[in-house]
């Protein structure tokens, strides 16, 4: 099974990721997020659909894996710098998204795949996405 970095040392902000055991991609977004100095909680579980269910993802929003970090829920390949403008802003919602799997969000670059745009949606208390980010 594909592994987390180590982030023991990391001085950053923690952050709780859940996937399944067997997803390659998440495993880079992790070292997306290690790079910048996150400390990651790395949960393998079977049970992703009840994780999502309870951190208020929409199944039309969702993606590969689910974190938590500071009280804010961080959906699918969200980059660094779109959490850490969340962390630092604070704004009351539940947390950021990016639904499905764009091809070059972090964790999902394929080296001669050009980049797709994408954006990192902002979910609401109650459910409604805006855009936060544009990439």
């Amino acid at each position: 099974p594909e592994t987390m970095p180590d982030t023991t040392h990391a001085s950053g902000p923690q952050i709780t990721v859940y996937r399944s055991a067997s997803c390659g991609c998440c495993t880079q977004w992790g070292e997306h997020l290690a790079t910048a100095g996150f400390r990651i909680d790395d949960q393998v579980t079977e049970a992703m659909a009840g994780v999502k269910e309870r951190q208020g993802i929409a199944p039309e929003t969702s993606s590969c894996h689910t974190a938590v970090v500071e009280g804010y829920v961080i959906e699918g390949h969200v980059p660094v710098a779109s959490i850490q403008r969340l962390l630092t802003e604070r704004p009351a919602i539940r947390g950021l998204v990016v639904p499905g799997m764009p091809m070059g969000s972090p964790g999902m670059e394929v080296r001669g795949v050009d980049a797709e745009r994408f954006d990192v949606m902002a979910i609401a208390h109650d459910g409604s996405l805006s855009v936060f980010d544009r990439y």
